[in-house]
């Protein structure tokens, strides 16, 4: 019934799409339909800004929910997401800021794992291109579909982790022609479109910049790349327009229990110092690498245990870095992984890693990470990039899990499904799974609710278009014609769509009314200043460091980390916040520090 459903669901849309589709873009966006307008009154008018937290603090400690959700990333904020629109009365908190740890650290891509393939992991594969599917259009300004060069050489042996080999390599191309025409199958009606072979000149023209000796010639496949930090945020906003009640730096420092099952979290405002109790039917625990710890406060036996895997990742200039529209795979590397050269936004990305873990709180690159990405990059290259020309780079940790009598430490090797479990407490525990398959992971552990209430599990978040997206295409020609009106240059219009959808409108509001708001944060990049007031209203955005590196990506994407746009940017927050001049000199030296203890690991400095 499901199946027939979604099959309807799917045959409707593209009725609706292909043949209302001319007919719809001579109408002028208005705003939301009056019945989605209705549905969405209140959230649409609700702030998340300081006040908002505030507010959300004290109804924290007031009321009884009936889910607690602990942990901030794309899962828990999926979970907030899925059990509010079910009709739960939900909470959530976050030790940190939204999307502070790995949901902002990812190769930025939306896909179903192509590496996955040679290791028999096929219903993740094919999980994670139906995830892919409906994020496209449940977030069509947020995900885009990005095309994938894959280069074939002479000499490779176990090109995208092919666990055999044959003489001379003989046969490979016909092995992989195999694996992406499955891959196209299990993508079956969600599929973006279907894999071709390239030949030699056409993989040069894709990516002009490979090494041409030896190359035989490639493929072209597809998948979808994203925002990682901005799809956290706007699951947040989505869920609180469904009633979720949400606050970041509130960290859990222990679980409070009745007749031996969890009934609730006593909670440090991080900010504030103070202490609260949150009482709540079912607790969830969604805190990725730190969901071990987290079940550990009930003073029981953790389940499973998490294998922290570290994915380190470069950012390098497109001037450095040529690649169109297309992204690279690096097919082999010498513990037989691939590498992604990804285009996104101004810039490049090279990744990733796949190694054991450190300090969890602080992942951090080091130099024998940024060696091992150099060497691989530059063997494909005919170009050699060193050290100098990397803009900044980032790390963090995939929360991999294993049964415990699982013994072994290879995190290459561990799936990267995802399992919802439930221990002696009644703590139900969400682990494993990626990016892509967030809303999957978020309706499996909101399953397991509806079972424990007595619930007929339904599934609203199939076709549940996240804020931003409501009338996406009639909208999208009428804000870009506001923003070009608003004097704004055509490379950040296009950023603020890509990055906020309709909600690009509030920013324009901002800037009508101060048009100072419409100048750049950094000469060369696309941010203005009515993003960093926008983040402090509408995201809760409570640090410089909150806007620099997760409601924009300047910390990545600037040659100075973001410490060029600091001043300004705390500036605003203050006058946002009403911060003393201590307390902004306080929060411009933690990111400084921050900044500092990234270039320590890299060993490396700032450019002048």
């Amino acid at each position: 019934m499901r199946t027939l459903a979604g099959r309807w669901g799917l045959i409707l849309f593209r009725w609706h799409g292909g043949h209302l589709g001319k007919r719809r873009q001579q109408r002028t966006w208005l705003g939301p339909r009056p019945a989605l307008a209705r549905s969405l009154q209140m959230g649409a008018m609700q702030l998340l800004s300081a006040t908002t937290r505030r507010q959300n603090l004290n109804a924290l400690q007031q009321e009884r929910f009936d889910v607690l959700v602990i942990g901030g990333g794309v899962t828990g904020a999926g979970v907030a997401l899925e059990a509010a629109v079910r009709g739960y009365r939900v909470a959530l908190v976050e030790k940190a800021d939204f999307a502070g740890g790995t949901s902002s650290k990812s190769t930025k891509l939306v896909h179903g794992g192509i590496r996955y393939l040679p290791n028999f992991d096929f219903p993740l594969v094919h999980e994670s291109l139906v995830e892919r599917g409906l994020l496209l259009h449940n977030a069509p300004f947020l995900v885009q579909p990005l095309a994938f060069v894959l280069p074939l050489y002479r000499g490779d042996r176990h090109p995208v982790g092919i666990p055999f080999t044959t003489p001379g390599g003989v046969g490979l191309s016909a092995v992989l022609d195999v694996g992406l025409t499955l891959y196209d199958l299990m993508a079956g009606r969600y599929g973006i479109a279907r894999h071709r072979r390239l030949s030699r000149q056409e993989v040069l023209r894709y990516a002009p910049d490979l090494v041409s000796a030896s190359l035989k010639g490639g493929f072209l496949y597809y998948d979808a790349q994203t925002n990682d930090a901005r799809l956290t945020m706007t699951l947040i906003r989505t869920a609180a327009r469904y009633g979720a009640v949400i606050a970041n730096y509130c960290e859990v420092v222990g679980l409070q229990l009745a007749q031996g099952r969890v009934c609730g979290a006593c909670v440090r405002d991080v900010l504030e110092g103070d202490e609260i109790t949150v009482q709540a039917r079912h607790v969830v625990n969604a805190a990725g690498v730190f969901a071990e710890r987290v079940e550990a406060l009930c003073g029981l036996r953790p389940q499973v245990g998490i294998e922290p895997s570290k994915g380190v990742h470069l950012i390098f200039s497109r001037e450095d870095l040529h690649v169109g529209e297309a992204a690279i795979v690096l097919p082999e590397t010498e513990d037989r992984r691939i590498l992604f050269v990804v285009p996104w936004q101004s810039r490049v990305i090279v990744g990733t890693t796949d190694t054991g873990s450190g300090d969890l709180d602080h992942p951090l690159p080091d130099a024998s990470d940024i060696s091992y990405l150099l060497r691989h990059l530059n063997r494909y290259l005919s170009l050699r990039l060193t050290r100098e020309q990397i803009i900044s780079s980032y790390a963090g940790y995939r929360p991999l899990f294993k049964p415990r009598e699982q013994g072994g430490s290879d995190t290459a090797r561990l799936s990267r499904t995802h399992a919802v479990l439930e221990n002696e407490a009644g703590l139900v525990t969400i682990v494993g799974g990626k990016l892509t398959t967030y809303r999957r992971m978020a309706q499996d552990t909101v399953d397991r609710l509806d079972e424990r209430d007595g619930r007929q599990p339904r599934h609203p978040t199939l076709h549940l278009r996240l804020a931003g997206s409501e009338d996406w295409s009639l909208a999208r020609p009428e804000l870009k014609r506001q923003a070009a009106a608003a004097g704004l240059a055509d490379d950040i219009i296009a950023h603020l769509l890509q990055g906020y959808g309709t909600e690009t409108g509030k920013i324009l509001e901002l800037v009508a009314d101060e048009p100072t708001l419409a100048q750049r944060l950094v000469a060369d990049l696309p941010y203005i200043r009515a993003e960093v007031v926008y983040a402090c209203r509408y995201e809760m955005a409570m640090t410089p460091a909150d806007v620099l590196a997760r409601r924009t990506s300047l910390i990545l994407e600037d040659r100075q980390r973001g410490l060029q746009a600091l001043e300004m940017v705390a500036s605003l927050m203050a006058r946002e916040h009403g911060w003393s001049s201590d307390q902004v000199q306080r929060l411009k030296e933690a990111y400084r520090q921050e900044v500092e203890r990234q270039l320590a690991a890299e060993e490396t400095r700032l450019s002048a």
